[in-house]
């Protein structure tokens, strides 16, 4: 088995300007590889190396404006940083968003297209992940989601229960992938999805047959022709698996 999530990927209304605010938020390099896709790479990496983790935006003509399945989760350090770090964020141009959450040692916040995003307060656990703690999939089965993924890339499966579940690269390093239960899950399509890598790339039609072999659908997003494969997971999460540019 030899695929990974390299990134995460948006639907966006305007990518160019959704991507500057992530890119100051995060403190990433900001590029494009043509009109419509803007590129976040963390500073001192090139796409797509192992270390790291990258996130795109797509300018498509209406982003779906539905309850997000997908959201990010972004770490800090201290009391002190995470206070510094909502206040920079809404100066950016982040509002506040009430997802019924109540009283939580955690803020959840909105980016100017309305993406949903939480500033977690300080965990050991995410001591060395970066600025993004964990790429979050709100579904009804994290237990069946964690069987799945397990085998579906090869990443680490570090927790699982009834309520929760939590990937993170065999190396140790980036966000944890986490699978959380969550009521009355949308299953239409999502703003946010993963790309997957095969490595070697070659690999891509052999890594699609066994993603279908584990349960895996095929998805069909309005993608056309495109080097890449757009799948479903088994409550209906697109994502997809990347060929050659």
């Amino acid at each position: 088995m030899a695929l990974r999530p390299v990134q995460v990927n948006f639907k966006a209304r305007d990518d160019s300007t959704l991507g500057r605010f992530w890119a100051d938020a995060l403190g990433w390099g900001m590029s494009s590889e043509g009109p419509g896709v803007t590129n976040l790479e963390p500073e001192g990496l090139d796409w797509p190396d192992p270390a790291g983790f990258y996130i795109d935006f797509v300018t498509v003509p209406d982003p779906e404006t539905v309850k997000y399945r997908v959201h990010l989760e972004l770490a800090t350090t201290s009391a002190a940083h995470q206070a510094e770090l909502v206040a920079r964020l809404k100066e950016l141009g982040a509002t506040p968003a009430d997802v019924g959450q109540g009283d939580v040692p955690w803020t959840v916040l909105a980016d100017p297209e309305g993406n949903e995003f939480c500033v977690l307060e300080p965990r050991e656990i995410y001591r060395d992940t970066g600025p993004i703690a964990a790429v979050v999939v709100d579904c009804a089965d994290p237990r069946a989601m964690a069987r799945f993924w397990d085998q579906a890339i090869d990443w680490t499966l570090h927790e699982v229960s009834d309520d929760h579940a939590m990937l993170r690269s065999a190396e140790g390093v980036g966000p944890y992938l986490e699978f959380l239960r969550s009521p009355g899950v949308q299953t239409m399509r999502s703003r946010v999805h993963l790309d997957l890598l095969p490595y070697p790339i070659d690999d891509k039609e052999a890594e699609v047959t066994r993603l279908r072999a584990l349960g895996a659908t095929n998805s069909d997003v309005g993608q056309g022709d495109v080097p890449w494969t757009v799948l479903a997971d088994l409550e209906g999460n697109e994502f997809c698996v990347l060929g050659k540019r």
